[in-house]
């Protein structure tokens, strides 16, 4: 099993668990806010890369599912 695990939700973020390290643009680690974070997907998040719930406002649509070769 991974170390770490990603999982896209429907509408929303990518909620990421397990040891990571989070770097700003400079390189420079930033602290995730607890073991388990929600990273931004539709871009509208007041505290990137961490989600904070703007996605629900902003009517960001987005659903990963496997594609099961044909």
């Amino acid at each position: 099993m991974a170390d770490v695990k990603i999982q896209a939700l429907k509408n929303g973020p990518l909620i990421v668990q397990g040891s990571i390290e989070v770097l700003d643009s400079n390189g420079q680690p930033m602290t995730p806010p607890r073991p388990t974070v929600a990273l931004c997907r539709c871009g509208q998040s007041n505290n990137k890369p961490f989600c904070d719930g703007m996605h629900g406002k902003a009517g960001f649509e987005s659903v990963c599912v496997r594609q099961i070769p044909s």
